[in-house]
């Protein structure tokens, strides 16, 4: 990935936040190693170098001189230390699965530097160096999906990771999946080796739980505002009033979501020539997924901020182990167990169940809009000629795919454990299934929302010459240049495909913002 070089750096050992990480792995944003973060990184390791100078007239000190889990007791002789570290990575790279994308791989190193910048790992700085250098070098090493229960942290993604760091294992540079000694080589980089504690400090942590979490929670804020705006148009599309989204209602029950949301689509129904056209019409209220958007769209919001702001503490903490302290006197490395990821687990499940709900509540739209029961003035399914044709039948019915999939979907990962490490490691968090599931509910939520769009916008068509407000028409004009209007029927998966490009890319709510001013 070609980063942007007039993009200042972020610097990692201060404070990062969650838009901070995905500039890094998405957008290619270069990072430096802030000056006060290399001489922390320098003393804690001094530290390491006190204990293994003593060699073994040293204590014993786990992870150190000192067998891992289950092994913790076997004490290790000083001249196999950095044996201890090279087999430690090698023995935990068993991950299976699917390999990560680049986008999730450049966050977990970006999170594994930041952990060790922050000072209390024990971490030579030539390693911190390196990992960097992955990141400006565009060289990302290949890590299978599956293999981590959340406890002691993601220990075989990590250690995939860290294979390459000492050039073994694979890693992509340039588009090419290569051997990683030859792809270090391609970048100008050289293989490190481990010296004492490093390879632990490696792979301890809850790096890739937060790494996939992270960037899913960020795209689950941008959907929420996406739901705001589909929801507008089929509004539109379906007559529907904007009266239940008055402020007044909202601050009676003030929740900070549903008062975002409702201002949401009070900015995107201004103006509405469609909503005049029937402000004197028997109709008394509008179903539940069309009247309550702020009330089910801002307990989303909710639950993603919270989330969001459990991944930042995240971003920003200490999570391998042993942790190395430094005062007045003597270092002291305490064991503890902050490497566990139950805290992130929990999050990324609150997140996925909120996200669902908005392909739930979204896909119940696409049902007013496709059935002639309750879509008055519409064709039956929209179609130019019901019958002949049968227009967007199969949207809804692939949107009630996506949406009972999610259901199974979110089953909490945080409620399982499995014990590991003959019984030591007897309480895990499985956050990284969390993360992963989390990942693909945000895709499903993702399609539906273009299921609703590319239908709501072929409910507007057939409301014309009545014009929608500035803000829905923004947004129908962003889907026509996408896709065509509906004259007859044609597969509808590129259409579906290309919808969610638009979210995907942020096309859709720049587009519609240029026309309201901005939404929250």
């Amino acid at each position: 990935m070609q980063h942007n070089a007039s993009v200042s750096p972020l610097l990692l050992g201060r404070p990062l936040s969650l838009a901070d990480l995905e500039d890094v792995a998405r957008r290619g944003r270069p990072v430096a190693i802030c000056a006060e973060a290399r001489a922390r990184a320098a003393a804690s390791r001094g530290a390491i170098d006190a204990i293994a100078a003593a060699g073994d007239a040293a204590p014993a000190v786990y992870g150190i001189n000192t067998g891992f889990g289950a092994l913790a007791e076997t004490r290790i002789a000083d001249h196999d230390i950095r044996a201890l570290q090279r087999n430690l990575v090698r023995s935990h790279a068993c991950g299976v699965g699917p390999d990560l994308g680049d986008a999730e791989v450049r966050a977990m190193i970006v999170l594994r530097a930041q952990v060790i910048a922050l000072g209390h790992s024990g971490v030579r700085t030539e390693v911190l160096d390196l990992l960097a250098a992955l990141l400006e070098r565009g060289v990302c090493p290949r890590i299978p999906a599956q293999g981590s229960v959340g406890a002691s942290g993601d220990l075989a993604p990590l250690a995939h990771l860290a294979l390459s760091l000492i050039g073994e294992g694979e890693a992509r540079v340039g588009g090419r999946l290569l051997p990683s000694a030859v792809a270090l080589a391609e970048a100008g980089l050289a293989p490190i080796e481990l010296a004492a504690k490093e390879g632990l400090a490696l792979i301890n942590g809850t790096q890739y739980m937060t790494a996939l979490g992270a960037l899913a929670l960020r795209d689950a804020a941008a959907l929420c505002t996406v739901a705001d705006i589909a929801g507008a148009v089929s509004l539109e599309a379906l007559m529907g009033s904007k009266r239940p989204f008055d402020d007044r209602l909202m601050r009676v029950r003030p929740h900070p979501g549903q008062a975002v949301t409702a201002g949401n689509l009070r900015a995107l129904l201004e103006g509405s020539e469609i909503m005049q056209s029937h402000a004197d019409c028997p109709r008394v209220q509008d179903a539940y997924s069309l009247r309550c958007m702020p009330q089910v769209h801002g307990a989303t919001r909710d639950a993603v901020v919270w989330s969001a702001e459990v991944l930042t503490r995240e971003v920003n903490s200490v999570t391998d182990n042993p942790t190395v302290f430094l005062g007045e006197g003597a270092a002291e490395l305490i064991s503890g167990g902050n490497f566990h990821g139950q805290p992130v687990a929990l999050a990324l499940d609150l997140a996925a169940i909120a996200a669902a709900e908005l392909a739930n509540i979204s896909e119940r739209r696409v049902e007013q809009l496709v059935n002639p029961a309750l879509s008055t003035g519409l064709t039956p399914f929209l179609a130019p000629r019901s019958g002949l044709h049968s227009g967007f039948m199969i949207a809804q019915v692939a949107s009630a795919s996506l949406v009972s999939e999610n259901k199974v979907l979110c089953h909490p990962a945080s409620v399982d454990s499995i014990p590991s490490s003959a019984g030591r490691e007897d309480h895990v968090s499985m956050g990284s299934i969390s993360a992963r599931k989390l990942a693909q509910v945000i895709e499903n939520v993702r399609s539906s929302l273009a299921i609703e769009l590319i239908t709501a916008a072929q409910g507007v068509d057939q409301r014309r010459p009545l014009r929608p407000s500035a803000g829905v028409a923004a947004a129908h004009a962003a889907i026509r240049r996408a896709v065509p209007e509906l004259l007859e029927d044609r597969p509808l998966y590129r259409d579906i495909a290309a919808v969610s490009e638009l979210i995907r890319s942020g096309a859709l709510i720049a587009a519609v913002e240029e026309a309201v001013g901005p939404l929250n």
